[in-house]
C-alpha cells in the first residue's frame, strides 16, 4: 500500500501521456521513505462524462487520490502529498499553461482493520 488513483477528463487524451504520468508518480513515490515500494500501485482512469465550471468543453481535470494505511504522522503525510503533487504539477505545467486544467490531490488513510491485503510481489523483488 499506497494506491495512487488518477482520474482525468477524457478531453486530455492525446495531450497528456497518462502512462508517463503514472510512471512519474510511481518513481516519485518510490523515492519517498514513507511509501513502501512493493506496495505502490498507480492507475489512471479516464472519465468521459463530466461537467466543469461554466461548461466550456475545453476545461479539463486531473484528480489524484492517495490511499494509504493509517498510522503515519501528519507532517510525514503532508510532505509526501506535497512532493507527489509537485511532481504531477511539473509534468502537466506545459499543458496547464495553454489550456484550462484543474489539478488536485487528496490523501486519505485506510483503516487497516477494514482492508485485508495479500500478494506475492514482495516475494519477487
Amino acid at each position: 500500500m499506497p494506491h495512487f488513483i488518477i482520474e482525468y477528463s477524457g478531453n486530455l487524451e492525446g495531450e497528456i501521456d497518462m502512462g508517463a504520468l503514472c510512471e512519474v508518480i510511481r518513481a516519485t513515490a518510490a523515492g519517498i521513505e514513507t511509501f513502501p515500494m512493493a506496495g505502490i500501485r498507480v492507475r489512471a482512469i479516464r472519465v468521459d462524462h463530466y461537467a466543469i465550471a461554466d461548461g466550456d468543453p475545453q476545461h479539463g481535470f486531473i484528480d489524484m487520490s492517495i490511499r494509504l494505511r493509517e498510522g503515519r504522522p501528519q507532517e510525514v503525510k503532508e510532505a509526501a502529498a506535497a512532493e507527489v503533487f509537485e511532481a504531477a504539477r511539473a509534468f502537466v505545467a506545459e499543458v496547464m499553461a495553454r489550456r484550462p486544467l484543474a489539478l488536485s490531490l487528496e490523501m486519505r488513510d485506510i483503516d487497516a482493520s477494514l482492508s485485508p491485503k495479500t500478494g506475492s510481489i514482495r516475494d519477487f523483488l
